[in-house]
């Protein structure tokens, strides 16, 4: 017999069936709610109660600390899989075989050069602009290079579009941070690895031979995978709102690195450095500020501790905190900033009012501190996070189109004036 929750509003009851997901989450279907009641509606600032779809994309059970991609524990992948297997399994619903593996690979490869035209674009660009807004334009700009519509219901047309982003977006990133530095512009190698050939593409000096670090490119791997999918996130749902007016794949993918720009989103790991380097300006002492912290009279907050979801350890940040401490050992670096961190973690991690209210460092905390040993500037930390996304991005967008979900179109509640009579200026 199927769930049924009963509204009651001024003594008038209305039922309204209950979904019930694989993982036994409970939804109450209220689409029929404003024709039902003669136009009530429900409001929830934040949609913190409120399911915007169904997906089979990504489980998150924030209480028990769980992430998993199309039913893959994110602790499994993470140690088994490479970025592109898992974003081959977030797009298409399964692991690759081998064969569909290395098509994707060579698919990808083959799609990697952009149109020259785009290191115009690029070029009008002051290197003070900001990475995220450069990556947003440059993402929407594909458009004019690749104009005409996708067919979602063409396989052939769909796995085009997805190989070419897949493909470009990292060239566009890399870019973005080779003119932040002055850099001539690099296409990297194909026949290196995806994630390794975008730690080339960003750090190959035209003097000197590339050099890879297994170490590095494994952590980068890692990283990537960590932030592929979240499900119904800030800038997950804005790409698929916008993709539900049926806006194309390039530019709902601009709409989503516009969300994740936030500092309240994907601009937390920036937030965690500069943080770090405002201790260190004042002198460097954790204890103070873990003190400030504790102060609840006190508006300083510890960047990169806690989550809005997970209400235990972010299961992210114990895979990436290995990671971390390997990258640290093994490049030796000396940096009174990344010391802070690990001084800032270590009191977290075993203090009673942090273990008691769950403030443990999460992935934003560690992702920062790998970047910035990788020498990647502070500003290019949220685009680094993008990168990862991407997927999970394109996953969300197919996934809403193919399932033709009706536009987004959210309500509201009025609190503004009542009719008014228009008066000329003179009356005014």
């Amino acid at each position: 017999m199927s769930k049924i929750a009963t509204l009651e509003i001024d003594g008038n009851k209305y039922e309204f069936p209950i979904v019930e997901g694989t993982e036994n989450e409970l939804g109450i279907d209220i689409k029929t709610l404003r024709g039902a009641t003669g136009g009530v509606t429900t409001i929830d600032p934040g949609y913190k109660n409120t399911g915007s779809c169904e997906s089979a994309i990504t489980f998150l059970d924030g209480e028990k600390g769980i992430l998993r991609y199309r039913g893959y524990s994110i602790e499994e992948l993470a140690e088994k899989a490479d970025f592109l297997e898992v974003a081959y399994l977030l797009i298409f619903g399964e692991l690759p075989t081998a064969e569909q593996l290395e098509k994707f690979d060579k698919d990808i490869k083959e799609e990697s050069q952009v149109d020259e035209d785009m290191k115009k674009i690029l070029d009008g660009f002051p290197k003070s602009a900001h990475p995220m807004g450069v990556l947003s334009s440059l993402t929407s700009a594909l458009i004019a290079f690749n104009p005409g519509s996708v067919d979602v219901d063409s396989e052939e047309e769909m796995y085009g579009a997805i190989v070419k982003i897949l493909a470009k977006f990292p060239v566009l990133a890399a870019w973005t941070m080779r003119k932040r530095k002055s850099l001539p512009l690099d296409y990297g190698d194909n026949s290196l690895g995806y994630v390794e050939n975008l730690h080339k593409m960003m750090f190959a000096k035209p003097n000197q031979a590339y050099e890879s670090n297994k170490l590095v490119i494994d952590a980068l791997d890692k990283l990537l995978i960590l932030h592929a999918d979240h499900e119904q996130n800030c800038s997950t749902s804005t790409v698929r709102i916008v993709g539900s007016s049926h806006a194309g794949l390039f530019a709902s993918l601009s709409a989503g690195i516009s969300a994740l720009w936030g500092p309240l989103h994907g601009g937390a790991n920036q937030a965690v450095i500069e943080m770090l380097e405002a201790i260190k300006a004042d002198g460097g002492d954790t204890a103070k500020y873990i003190a400030k912290a504790k102060d609840k009279n006190d508006p300083f907050r510890l960047m990169g501790f806690g989550h809005r979801v997970y209400k235990n350890f972010d299961p992210r940040a114990k895979i990436i905190k290995k990671s971390a401490e390997e990258v640290l050992g093994d490049l030796g670096i000396e940096d009174p900033v990344l010391d802070i961190a690990k001084g800032l973690a270590d009191v977290a991690l075993k203090d009673e009012y942090f273990v008691q209210r769950k403030l443990y460092p999460n992935v934003d905390f560690y992702s920062g501190i790998i970047y910035r040993a990788l020498g990647i500037p502070t500003e290019m930390f949220t685009v680094m996070f993008a990168l990862g996304r991407l997927p999970g991005w394109i996953a969300q967008w197919r996934e809403m189109r193919l399932r033709k979900e009706p536009i987004g179109r959210p309500r509201q509640i009025y609190v503004g004036e009542n009719h008014r009579a228009f008066k000329t200026v003179s009356e005014r």
